[in-house]
């Protein structure tokens, strides 16, 4: 039976005030913890490295700051090279409680999943405390999410608190990965073309005094183009390139139906419009049926993607015992 090695990945900029009580949190099934400093402001590396006296602790550093994923991706790769088993990631703002990280590696070890990602909204007294503005962000962004990754039964996509099997890993081009605040997002697209299987972990919303560096109206456009762009390329290797199925065929008929009879119908519209000349009944039924039928094609094939989600872990067939 082949042991597991756990590894804890926290990506350091402008936390230097919490991340020593981070670290202490973090309980003896974690083998190795490193901290990555992101070209850190406030020298949160240097810090550690003198106040922090935990073994298991290794500073990596960054000579430019490359955002939240290129830190993550550093720790991964370092992890990797030593031998972990399962990664987790874990901020270093104190919003991320350590003692959970055993409830995100058991689904992984246990072999149920390939990577495991918390939920903050499971828990319905959690979610009350939450401004509407954020509840009704979220759900927005979580359906935008399901759409361009695949993954369907899962919420809360930018939720950072993480743990992948090296398995799954090494399926995931690293240097492709989104850098920055896409980082989340970015990876749950990789995942689903490596066909990994993904599972959210309940966990508790926790905000104290920390600045976060996020600002919506700097990336909601981009965002928005990246998750466009992986739904595209998502389609594409899955129903075209990889293989070619009913669904695709849905998708393609639909799709051309349900813009011909838009193009139709407004050219129709505006025809009547400009010569004040009623739009005769054979020429909207001839717009509105490719519309209901393109409907339900994409119906279908939406259908079709989510009964598709992953569900056999690439890590199956391999038994583990937790150590230090």
């Amino acid at each position: 039976m082949e042991d597991v090695s756990v590894a804890v990945v926290i990506p350091a900029y402008k936390c230097r005030q919490q991340i020593l009580k981070v670290i202490a949190g973090i309980g003896p099934e974690v083998r190795s913890i490193y901290v990555v400093d992101d070209q850190c402001p406030e020298h949160t590396g240097d810090f550690v490295q003198s106040q922090c006296h935990d073994s298991r602790v290794q500073v990596l550093r960054h000579q430019l700051n490359g955002g939240v994923g290129a830190a993550v991706i550093t720790g991964f790769r370092k992890a990797k090279a030593e031998h972990a088993t399962v990664i987790v990631k874990v901020d270093g703002d104190g919003q991320m409680d350590p003692s959970l990280i055993p409830r995100f590696v058991a689904p992984i070890v246990m072999g149920h999943a390939d990577y495991t990602k918390g939920n903050r909204f499971y828990n319905i007294e959690d979610v009350r405390q939450m401004p509407l503005a954020r509840l009704l962000g979220n759900a927005a962004l979580s359906f935008i999410s399901k759409l361009s990754s695949g993954y369907w039964d899962i919420f809360d996509p930018t939720n950072g608190y993480v743990a992948i099997h090296c398995a799954a890993l090494d399926s995931l081009p690293l240097d492709k990965v989104a850098e920055r605040y896409f980082f989340e997002s970015d990876m749950l697209f990789r995942l689903n073309l490596a066909r990994a299987v993904v599972l959210d972990i309940s966990m508790p919303s926790v905000y104290g005094d920390e600045v976060s560096g996020l600002r919506i109206s700097r990336i909601l456009h981009d965002f928005a183009t990246r998750h466009l762009v992986n739904f595209g390329k998502r389609v594409f290797y899955n129903y075209f390139l990889r293989n070619f199925s009913v669904a695709s065929v849905e998708l393609v008929v639909g799709g051309l139906g349900f813009a011909f009879g838009c193009v139709f119908g407004a050219r129709a519209w505006y025809h009547s419009y400009a010569t004040n000349v009623l739009t005769p009944v054979g020429t909207v039924m001839l717009a509105v049926l490719p519309i209901l039928i393109g409907v339900q094609f994409l119906l279908n094939f939406l259908n079709f993607d989510i009964a598709s989600v992953p569900r056999r872990p690439l890590s199956l067939g391999s038994s583990y015992n937790v150590h230090s």
